[in-house]
This record gives structure tokens, C-alpha cells and sequence, in this order.
């Protein structure tokens, strides 16, 4: 039988002692409520100034929780413990001030549905079919079976070669005469150990025939012969074929492609056509790559770094290039002076006007280097003609005028120059200072 919890009340006013409460200790069982006790309530032989001490009634409320105290929990669990799970009727009367509604929620939110039911609690199983039967792996396993996608065929075509796509069978397969090596065998009790072992071998010898009537069917499959071989069947409904061509209509393999493909025939075996024309791709962007790469390298010494700039650059290439097809027409044409005095005044007239948009953009690509502000129109001009950027073309100036000063002087020094400069540029350089006074001749 569950024991009821020991209950207070106040002498004063009889309300039950729930949280802390004041006890009296030269009265004898004489407790105030804290309300009673700060009034200054007297009763009896009792005084406001006897001696007390606080006492603690374990009626505290849980969670802040004041409806439930931490005695009606201790009455929870004792009444559940006592009366079973689900005798809330029995719980609340023994708890006293609870109903059983009440009772049964608190305790579903507090203790099943909280932390302690969750971590005590079993989880439900839910109830399913299990399949136990053992995994099939021998030879005629269906596990074992591989997916194909059929070869797609009209189906005159089909008939013609005796190919069944769903199947992928053919009326007369590769080796059509290996099932003979096993037709005639029978197991039986009476064969002694030289008997098994020619049955064996020739059991051995019809698995490595399936197995390469399975390997050049794969290949047929992936590579697609069969559907070339069916193209050059002739059949009676050629205008069947030529629609059906028509449909299908496929993008020709290039040259390079084909010439690339019969170099890997020899590992076809070994690979799967997948993988071949990944192969190929792969190549074809590596190609595109290393141009682009060429491309690019070719745009930076002509002093370009940005995308942008390289339009203007080739428009400005192009309209070159056709000032030169003209000068080599006009040179060409020098060979009669007839036809060449009538049409000198429009040719001229047309390099003029190409002179003259040449010239608004002529230092394009050096405008944006370092230096080129400090450099005249002639050493602008310069250093265009060379491809050489500005910075560069200042220090080797200052080099050649450094020495060509301490020669003057009487101090003999060799000018050395960078190893990568070219030497027909530094030829070029050094008479441009003498012609331009930089320099004299030594």
C-alpha cells in the first residue's frame, strides 16, 4: 500500500504548508505560514518573540510549475508504483488534490513524452517482411544477368539476319555447333573418375565457348556491327531502309576521328566504345586548349593583356594586312604603266585613308605600359616598329648613354646588355641615339 505524504498546516490560519514555512521551538508543534508569521500572529502560549527556525516542507512547486509540488510528484510516482500504469482513478485519490484527467496528462507530458521516457523507453518496431532467403549467385543466377539496351532495327532487318533485340540472339550464333559438345552427356552412378573428368572438360570446354559467343556479341552491340551489317544486307523493301535513314538522320564522323579510332581497333577487346569517344573528346579539348594557349601567347607579345583589346587588335591587323595585299598588287601591276597610271590615284587615295585611321591608334598596345608617357612621338614610333615596352626600351637608354659617358671620361667599360635582347634591336637602338645626338661615335 502506498504511504501517504505527511501533511502541514498552519495553526493560525489553517492553510496547508506547501513551500517553507516557520516553526516555533518552545511551542510544541507549532507552525506559522510565512503571511501568519510576518503579521506578527500570537495564538496560545505562543509569542511573536519566541524563537523559530525555517523549516522546508519538500511542497516546493517543479519548473515553476505551481500546481504540481515536488510532494504531489513523489505521490505520482508512489501511486502508479502501487496501482499500475493506467489506474488513474487510484493515483489521483491517493494524491488527494488532483483529478484523473489531470493525473494521467502530467504524467504522459512530465514522464513518458519527456527526457526519462525517451532515454528508458524501448522505440516501437514497426513490423515488416523480411526477406531471409538466401542470395542465388551460381551460374544461371538472374542477378547475374546484364542489362543491354536492344539494338533498334526495322523489322525486315531483324528477319533478314535472324537477330532478336529483346533477346539479343541470333537464329545461328557464333560456334551455332557448341551445344553438341553436351548434348549427348548423362550423368550416371556407374562412372568411374576418368568418366567425370572428360564430362568436366567437355562442360569446361562449352562454358569458354558461351563465354566468347558472349564476348562478341558485346562487341557487336557496343560497336555497332550489327546495324552495319544490316545495312549491307540487300533487301526487297529498299525504299523501307532509305525512309528510315531519312529519320535517322546521324552527324558523320570526321576524318581525323576515324583515322583516330582504327589506331585504338587493336585494344577494342579491352575497351568499350564509351570510352573511346571520351578518349577522343578528351584529346580534341586538349588540342583546342594548347591553340587557345598559342593564341594567347602570341596576343601578349604583342603587348595585349586583356580580352577586350584583342578585337581592336585584330581589326587593326586586318586593315594591315590589306595595305600589304595592295602595295603587293600595286608592285605587281608596276609591269604596265597603262593600266597602273588610271588606277595610282585610287589606290592611293584608298592607303591614305587606312595611314590615317592607322595612325589615330598606331600606339595602342603601348599606351597602357609603364613609360610611355616619357617617350617622344620617334621613340614612340621606336619601340612599335620593335614590339618592345617603353620601361624596357628606357633602361637600355640609360645603360647605353651611362657607359658611352664613362668612355668619354677615359674609363674603359664594355656596355653589357640583357642576354635575351636581340641584337639587330640593340643595332637599331644605338643608331637611333647617335642619329638622334645621344651618343657619338666612338
Amino acid at each position: 500500500m502506498a504511504e501517504v505524504p505527511t501533511r502541514f498546516y498552519c495553526n493560525n490560519c489553517q492553510v496547508e504548508l506547501r513551500a517553507c514555512s516557520i516553526k516555533c521551538d518552545k511551542c510544541v508543534d507549532f507552525d506559522l505560514c510565512l503571511q501568519c508569521f510576518v503579521s506578527g500572529a500570537e495564538l496560545g502560549t505562543h509569542k511573536r518573540d519566541h524563537d523559530y527556525q525555517i523549516t522546508d516542507n519538500s511542497l516546493f512547486s517543479r519548473n515553476g510549475n505551481s500546481n504540481w509540488s515536488m510532494s504531489d510528484e513523489y505521490a505520482l510516482l508512489d501511486g502508479v508504483e502501487a496501482f499500475g500504469y493506467g489506474n488513474w482513478e487510484a493515483t489521483a485519490n491517493h494524491i488527494g488534490t488532483k483529478g484523473k484527467e489531470e493525473v494521467k496528462d502530467h504524467y504522459a507530458r512530465c514522464y513518458v513524452d519527456a527526457n526519462i521516457g525517451a532515454v528508458t523507453l524501448p522505440k516501437v518496431r514497426v513490423n515488416k517482411v523480411i526477406d531471409h532467403t538466401c542470395s542465388d549467385d551460381g551460374p544461371l543466377s538472374p542477378s547475374l544477368s546484364n542489362n543491354f539496351e536492344p539494338v533498334e532495327l526495322p523489322i525486315t532487318e531483324q528477319h533478314e539476319l535472324g537477330y532478336m533485340p529483346l533477346r539479343d540472339d541470333f537464329e545461328r550464333e557464333s560456334n551455332n555447333d557448341a551445344e553438341k559438345i553436351i548434348s549427348h552427356l548423362e550423368v550416371s552412378a556407374d562412372d568411374d573418375e576418368q568418366d567425370e573428368a572428360l564430362k568436366e572438360a567437355h562442360v569446361d570446354m562449352y562454358t569458354r565457348a558461351l563465354k566468347e559467343r558472349l564476348r562478341r556479341k558485346k562487341l557487336a552491340r557496343e560497336y555497332g556491327l550489327i546495324a552495319a551489317v544490316a545495312s549491307t544486307v540487300p533487301t526487297k523493301s529498299k525504299k523501307e531502309k532509305d525512309k528510315d535513314k531519312e529519320k535517322e538522320v546521324k552527324k558523320k564522323p570526321s576524318k581525323e576521328e576515324i583515322e583516330f579510332k582504327e589506331k585504338l581497333r587493336p585494344f577494342s577487346p579491352c575497351i568499350s566504345l564509351k570510352d573511346v569517344e571520351d578518349l577522343y573528346s578528351h584529346v580534341q579539348k586538349e588540342k583546342q586548349t594548347k591553340s587557345r594557349i598559342r593564341e594567347l601567347i602570341k596576343y601578349r607579345k604583342f603587348g595585349i593583356k586583356k580580352l577586350s583589346e584583342v578585337e581592336k587588335f585584330e581589326e587593326m591587323r586586318a586593315k594591315h594586312e590589306k595595305k600589304k595585299e595592295l602595295k603587293k598588287k600595286l608592285v605587281e601591276k608596276n609591269k604596265k604603266p597603262q593600266i597602273l597610271a588610271a588606277k595610282r590615284i585610287d589606290i592611293k587615295e584608298e592607303t591614305k585613308k587606312e595611314d590615317t585611321e592607322e595612325i589615330e591608334d598606331n600606339f595602342y598596345g603601348l599606351r597602357s605600359s609603364h613609360g610611355f608617357k616619357y617617350l617622344s612621338d620617334r621613340e614612340r614610333k621606336l619601340c612599335n616598329s620593335m614590339r618592345m615596352k617603353p620601361a624596357r626600351y628606357i633602361t637600355l637608354k640609360g645603360l647605353i648613354i651611362k657607359d658611352h659617358s664613362l668612355r668619354r671620361q677615359g674609363i674603359q667599360t664594355k656596355t653589357k646588355y640583357p642576354s635575351n635582347l636581340d641584337k639587330g634591336h640593340r643595332k637599331r637602338i644605338v643608331n637611333f641615339l647617335v642619329k638622334s645626338g645621344w651618343i657619338k661615335v666612338s
